[in-house]
């Protein structure tokens, strides 16, 4: 019984170390601490005996589950601030909210292969946007009509729930392209990640089939002591990257997250194609 409790400690820091990381990176960054819990998860759990196609179910459907308070909290500190365009998210919010059902449906039929690809894929297209589009010029003008608007909410909640990532990923690039300000896209993008985490997780946690070999305490696809060692950490720290945020040059930053995202996702990508 020591021995277990002895090794399951660095598990338990890694986790923690995830939660704070993926809580500070929503809040600072809009690009969802999904893009960093997903990747951990699917290298952790493997590390401990969970095949590469259960580990990527779970990350992602475990992923899910912790947007969804470090997204309200998220909010809140962005609504504070005048960052969240409430017009936008009243015409894109059921469209992104019927895609991330209809995405997790896809999510918890598919092999994990193919959850691990779109999301290695998906984390080098968002890496290459940050090295090689930041500052630069958003290209157009404004944004478009309301069923060019409503297409691209059904893609950004599709894909997001898919790979159990919140709104910002995917949102903020899209938003910023249409010339919203980088600020209010990171705001309203945490919205985004809250209409899509929680119908993703529910569908999830209902129609999920457990994997034979998941570790205890996995609930349909979500594995719970998981989420609860990562999300008090992502509720604590998302407060804490939007005031960091607010106050601070950007471009460096993201520049070297953008890096280990590029690394993080080729190594996916490799893993797959390789396996």
């Amino acid at each position: 019984m020591l021995n277990e409790l002895l090794s399951a400690w660095p598990i338990a820091l890694a986790l923690m170390g995830t939660g704070i990381f993926a809580g500070i990176l929503a809040g600072l960054l809009g690009v969802g601490g999904g893009i960093v819990i997903v990747p951990v998860l699917f290298f952790l759990l493997q590390a401990f005996g969970v095949s590469a196609g259960s580990a990527m179910s779970i990350a992602t459907a475990t992923s899910l589950a912790t947007i969804v308070p470090t997204a309200i909290s998220s909010i809140r500190a962005h609504y504070k601030k005048g960052n969240v365009d409430v017009d936008i998210l009243k015409l894109w919010g059921p469209f992104i909210f019927i895609a991330a059902i209809i995405g997790s449906l896809f999510a918890s039929s598919v092999k994990g292969g193919v959850l691990t690809l779109i999301f290695g894929v998906l984390a080098v297209l968002v890496a290459f946007n940050m090295l090689f589009r930041s500052g630069a010029p958003a290209l157009f003008k404004e944004l478009p009509n309301k069923i060019i608007q409503s297409l691209l909410a059904l893609l950004v909640g599709g894909l997001s729930v898919m790979v159990g990532i919140g709104g910002g990923t995917i949102g903020v690039p899209t938003l910023t392209a249409f010339n919203m300000l980088a600020h209010r896209a990171v705001g309203t993008a945490a919205a985004f990640g809250l209409i899509i985490a929680l119908p993703g997780v529910i569908t999830l946690l209902i129609v999920g089939s457990t994997p034979t070999d998941a570790p205890v305490g996995t609930w349909g696809l979500v594995n719970v002591p998981a989420f609860l060692l990562i999300i008090p950490l992502t509720v604590l720290f998302a407060p804490v990257g939007a005031a960091i945020g607010s106050k601070m040059n950007q471009k460096q930053l993201k520049k070297a997250f953008a890096i280990a995202l590029l690394l993080t996702g080729s190594r996916m990508l490799y893993s797959v194609l390789a396996g």
